[in-house]
Formats: C-alpha cells, structure tokens, sequence
C-alpha cells in the first residue's frame, strides 16, 4: 500500500482509505442539507438500540466501547444466515467458517484460525451468556435471535471466560407473554430450502412462559465433485431451541433453556489446490473438485441453560447462570485435493463443557454501576486425528498416523467493574480481574504400515510419542477509563485494558520434546472514541481510535522437519502491535432513505516472530485476517403503498483490502483486494404480518479465498477455501 501520511503510532492512511472517508464526509453533508430540509416537518429519528454489552441494559449510545448490535430487523435486511453474515457490517471483523466447520473470528488482528482443541478461541462467543467453548459448534445459525451483539476489545472484567479479542454476544427470543407464531421459507439456487418456525406464550398465565423454535436448513454444495459426480460442501442443519420462564413474583425469575443442532451434509468441503498436486494441475475453477476422502462431516451440539434472576433490592441485581454442554464432531478432509489418497486428514472429536456464574451488580443510577462475578469453566475434550496417506510412498513420504489427544480445562476467574460519576458529566470507569487456569493434556500418537486399511485403529499401530502433561497459569487484567457527557448526544471515552488467554499443549507435537507447554497471549488495548447524534437524531457518527500491543502470540504453522517431512508447529512465536481506526455513520436522508457507512483502518506490524531454528523472521511476515482498510456502504429505501403495505429496497457494497489467511503470508493463498454487491427487495402487508423478500448475495460472482493452507514446504503445494459464490432467494414469512 502507498504511504502518503505517517503517524505518531505508524498508523497508515492509504488512498483508498482517503477517498471512503471523503464519501463518508459526502454523505454526511448531504444528509446534512437533506436532514435539515426535512426537521422542521417529521419527527422520524434513528432508532434508539438497547444492548447488554456491560451486563445491564443500556442505549448503545451511552455505553463506552466500541459495539455494533444488530436486532430481527436488521438481521432480515442483511438477510444473514449465520454468525458469517455479519463480517462486512461490522469494522474490523473477520468471521468465516473454517476447514473443519470451526467459527474462525478476528476482531482488530486478534484471533486464532487453528481448528484443532488444544487451542482456546481469541474471540469470545456467547450463546444467551454461556461462553462456547469451541470453535467447532460456535459457527451458529441465525434464528431465534433478539439481537446480536459485536464487542470490539478485551472484555475480561465483565465476562466469565477470557475474551482477549472481543465477544459475539447471541441473545436468542425469550419466551413471550402474549401467544406469537413466526413462519419463514426460503427457497433458492443450489436447491435451497429453508425452513424456520417459532411459536411461544403462556403456558399459564402470569407464571410460566413457554418458546420452541425450529429450523431446517439444506442446500447442494457450491462445488462438482468430478471423482463421484456429486456436489461438494452441502448443507443439511436440524437446529431447534426450547426455552421456559418461571416468574416467581415480581423479583424472582428463573429461565430455563434448551439447544440442539445437528449438521449432517454428505460431504465435506473441499479445497481448491492453487498449485500443483503431484502433478495434478492447480484448479482453474475454485467450485469444481476432484476429490475422494470428503465423505463424512457430522456435527452435533446440544446444550442446556439455567438463569436465574433476581432483584433482592431497589439497587441489588443477582444472577446465577448454569451450563452443560456437549458437542460431537467428526470428519473427513481431503487436503490434497486429487483423487488419490495422498494426504487425507480425518477427526473425530468429543467435547464436554460445564459453566457456573454467580454475578452480582449494584445499580444506583445517579452515582454508580458495578458488576461483580465469579466464574468457574470446566471442559473435556477427546479428539482423534490423524492422517491418511497411503499413495505419498511414490512421492518417497508415506503418511500413515492416528493420535489421540484427551485435555482437562479448568477455569476459575473472579471479576469486577465500576462506574462512578464524579461529575455530572464525567464518569470514572475501573475494572479487575484474576484468572487461574489449570490444564491436564495427554498426547498418545501412532505410525502405521503401508497397507493398513482405513480406518486406523489406536493400539493397532506402532507407538512414536506418548506423553502426559499439565500446567497452570494465572493472570491479573485490569481496565481504566473515563467517559464523559458532552451534552446528551455526544459521548466521549477512552479506556486502557488489559487481555489475556491461556497457554496451553501443542497437539500437534511429532516428538515428546516438542510437548512442552506453550505460554498465555496477552494483550494491552489502548481504545478512544465518541458516540454521537446530530440533527434531532437523524445522523450518528460513532468513531473509535485503538491500538493494540500483542505479545506472545499462539501461532501454528506447517512446514518439513530435517528430513523434508511434514510437521507441524504451534508456539509462541511472535509480538506484534495493532493500531487502528474505526467510524460506523447512520444517516436518514429523509423519512424513506437512510444510509450506513463503515469503516476500517489497520495498521498491523510483527514486532518478533521467531521460528523453531531461532530465526526472526518478522519482516518477511503478516498477520492474519487483518486487511489493511475494509468498509461498507448500505442504503435503504422504503416505498409507502398506503392501504397495500409497503416495500422496502436494500443495497450494499462492502471492500476488504488485501488480506493473508495464512500463518505463513504466502502470497498465493493472500487475497486481493476484492469487493461484494449484495441486494434484497422485500414486500410488506399493512398489517406487517406477511413478508416476501428476494434477494441476491455476491451478485458478480466475485471469487475470493477465505482461509488456505499452506504445505509449501512438505509435501509442496496450497490450498484454498472459497466463500460463496453469487447466490438468490425467495423468503416468505408469516408472523402472528
């Protein structure tokens, strides 16, 4: 990227970035003049949005950190599917699914993209407050939703689980006091079939509430299979949610929750080889395979949730939030791409989790809030992994391996936070926390025959590493801030916290001297920012300056060992620093037409990043799902049709920079510059209670990769995951 101004901090500006913020400067005249024009003669404003973000309702407006909610509305308008749907609306976020259906979430360069269990999420997903604790099974579906919230930094002193990165916040429908029935299909290419249904109400009046969710969602894969003839990457989701409301008097209530999915596609989801494989030639077209080893992806995830809530004073709040969850996931991945058995990787994973949170909060609305909380995590995971390599001996490197890995978590963390207004416009804001974490892992691998059939049975091969290990850590995180009230429109606030996420075991480990524990990621988040409304509410501008200083990095990599062969490596490998800039403007050009405009600015640096042999190789290196600039522009226009109902146009065009989805920053799997048009037309009765939407995403079948592998060094080739191409459909929906 061409430098035209150089920061205090090394914050870069590019033109690009120049010209979005000369549209945003554009936009907000003309909404300016417009707005201006139309004051005097409506009363229409932005809508005042209500979140959670500090564990107590707030306007979005008076919450000082950067947030991006999104409500049922505004979910229908992106017309979003799943968590992934919300990458481009929100800045500095990065959301796709992974190689191994693994949520893969970076918010501000701080994440993590390896799939396996051994290591812990760098962004925080919460489903109804309990932390998940996989990425496999957090890549969520969207239905049943109130409001999702996106919390953009470390969030430890108000949340159970460390969230280095940020927090995704899934708040599902609670159960209604009044009987509703929501109906909605959607058919489209790819033989999309859709299928969600709600009801929910009393079950006896002014004591319990009842909701049961549903949603059946299939597809055909993007991708030909040419080796079967079939489609690759299906989609076959069952997901239901149950939820019930004991309101016990007017202080107490207790919430009981239920959540299940099962996703069984026929096949998984094969990479593109953007090199040659053997001698089987780099695909010209990224959807179409050719591929042997796919034929299994299952994944089932069931939880259980119980809250209960009480109001034991006029300022005393008290919760407790229990959950027991459970996710089973298994696999086949064709990671060479051809169809030879060349390289394929098979999983076979088992997940149990229990949470407990006990939160007190004090709320005395004239002087102070505080939280305060006490957390308790505990997880067992058993995966089996390995790969299936039979037809590498005529490449003179035979891979024939299975390994067992079996972890104990344990997580204990005690949490507070307070405001305290010491002005009438000045608040102080100052936060602890102390978490202890405690890990047991058990490593069990073994080598196997030329010619032994697959499926690879542990016990039946030879043994290369066998090992047992655990190991603690503790950490002290703090938060400092202050905010202050302008007027009653304009808020602004800066924060100083500190994040931190576990260390832990490299599963991946070849040899029983590699098993040494890895050290905790901390980071140190500087953020600045305003939240304002101008003209009666007509025009938000909400802007945040951060920087980020990253140290010990958790980072995996693959690459050959002294012999040529392939390995494996996950350590602390780098530092790095972070420094960015983020707007998100809401404008109503009149009654009918708003606009909303965000975007990002990253500059993103290693400061380290040292390799097994000791080299520093941070020069030659990028991070990860961090684009230099991304944004987005949306406009939408709502057609009055009187007695008829009416109609509501959708639009919008989001850029992402050139962004590296590899560890390595290998120029073949980093991906250029590229931008998405998206649109969507719905028609609404009077009434408000039919809907029918038509809409396209990626209308110029843009193709672009979202995540790769790199095994350049052994056994010599890469590979890539596509996102979507152009896709359209028809949603009908039906609310009572």
């Amino acid at each position: 990227m061409t430098i035209i101004n150089q920061c205090p901090q090394g914050f870069r500006i590019n033109r690009y970035a120049l010209k979005l913020l000369s549209l945003a400067v554009t936009t907000t005249s003309l909404s300016l003049s417009v707005s201006s024009a139309h004051a005097a003669s409506s009363a229409a404003t932005i809508e005042e949005v209500m979140v959670t973000a500090q564990r107590r309702s707030q306007n979005l407006q008076q919450v000082p950190m950067a947030v991006s909610a999104f409500n049922q509305y505004d979910l229908q308008q992106l017309q979003a599917s799943d968590l992934g749907d919300l990458q481009n609306a929100v800045p500095s976020l990065t959301l796709h699914e992974g190689d191994a259906a693994n949520a893969v979430v970076y918010i501000r360069g701080v994440g993590q993209i390896d799939s396996l269990a051994f290591a812990d999420p760098g962004v925080g997903i919460y489903l109804d407050d309990i932390y998940l604790g996989r990425a496999q099974g957090a890549f969520l579906t969207v239905f049943d939703v109130e409001r999702i919230e996106v919390l953009r930094g470390p969030q430890g002193t108000l949340y159970g689980r460390n969230t280095i990165g940020g927090a995704i916040k899934y708040i599902s429908t609670a159960p209604s006091d009044t009987t509703t029935l929501d109906l909605e299909a959607t058919a489209g290419n790819y033989d999309r079939q859709d299928i969600k249904a709600s009801i929910s109400g009393p079950l006896i009046e002014d004591q319990l509430l009842g909701k049961l969710a549903i949603a059946q969602l299939t597809r055909e894969g993007y991708s030909d299979n040419a080796f079967d003839g079939k489609d690759d990457g299906d989609k076959d989701t069952l997901a239901w949610r149950a939820g019930l409301r004991w309101l016990i008097n007017d202080r107490w209530q207790v919430d009981l929750a239920l959540d299940s999915s099962k996703d069984e596609p026929s096949r998984s989801r094969t990479p593109s080889r953007e090199t040659p494989v053997f001698g089987v030639p780099a695909n010209t077209d990224p959807f179409k395979v050719n591929a042997n080893f796919n034929r299994l992806s299952d994944l089932d995830v069931f939880g259980t949730g119980l809250t209960i809530s009480a109001e034991l004073t006029d300022h005393w709040r008290f919760k407790s939030i229990s959950s027991v969850r459970s996710m089973d996931y298994q696999t086949e991945l064709d990671t060479d791409a051809t169809p030879q058995s060349l390289f394929g990787v098979f999983v076979d994973q088992e997940q149990e989790q229990w949470s407990q949170e006990f939160q007190f909060s004090y709320d005395n609305s004239d002087t102070l809030h505080a939280v305060v909380g006490v957390y308790y995590f505990h997880e067992e995971d058993d995966t089996e992994n390995g790969i299936y390599g039979p037809e590498l001996i005529a490449a003179g490197n035979s891979l024939l391996i299975n390994s067992l890995n079996q972890q104990d978590n344990d997580s204990a963390a005690l949490y507070a936070q307070a405001d305290y207004q010491i002005s009438e416009s000045t608040t102080l804001i100052a936060g602890l926390r102390y978490t202890q974490e405690d890990k047991t892992f058990e490593r069990q691998m073994e080598a196997y025959p030329n010619g032994t059939p697959y499926p690879l049975q542990l016990g039946q091969g030879i043994e290369v590493y066998n090992s047992k290990n655990d190991d603690s850590w503790s950490d002290l995180s703090p938060k400092l801030g202050l905010e202050f009230q302008a007027n009653q429109d304009v808020l602004l606030y800066g924060s100083i916290s500190q994040g931190f996420k576990s260390g832990g075991f490299d599963g991946r480990a070849d040899k029983p001297e590699e098993a040494s524990p890895y050290d905790p990621e901390t980071l140190t988040a500087f953020e600045t920012g305003i939240k304002s409304d101008w003209l009666d509410q007509r025009l938000r501008i909400n802007a945040a300056l951060f920087y980020n200083d990253y140290e010990d990095l958790q980072l995996s990599s693959f690459t050959a060992d002294a012999n040529g062969g392939f390995t494996q490596l996950f350590s602390n490998a780098g530092e790095a620093h972070i420094a960015g800039a983020e707007f998100e403007i809401t404008a109503l050009i009149s009654d009918s037409f708003s606009l909303d405009f965000n975007l990002s600015v990253m500059d993103s640096e290693y400061d380290e990043y040292v390799l097994a042999d000791g080299s520093d190789v941070s020069s030659q290196r990028e991070l990860v799902n961090t684009p230099d600039l991304s944004s987005r522009l949306a406009a939408q226009y709502q057609l009055d049709l009187g007695n008829s109902g009416h109609m509501i146009f959708n639009a919008d065009v989001s850029y992402r920079d050139k962004t590296y989805t590899t560890v390595s920053s290998s120029e073949v799997l980093a991906q250029k510059s590229y931008h998405l048009i998206n649109a969507n037309i719905s028609y609404l009765t009077a009434d408000d209670h039919w809907r029918i939407t038509a809409s396209a995403k990626n209308i110029e079948d843009k193709r672009y990769i979202t995540h790769g592998f790199d095994l350049s060094n052994s056994p010599g080739y890469q590979l890539g995951y596509y996102g979507a191409p152009r896709t359209y459909s028809v949603t009908v929906a039906y609310q009572f």
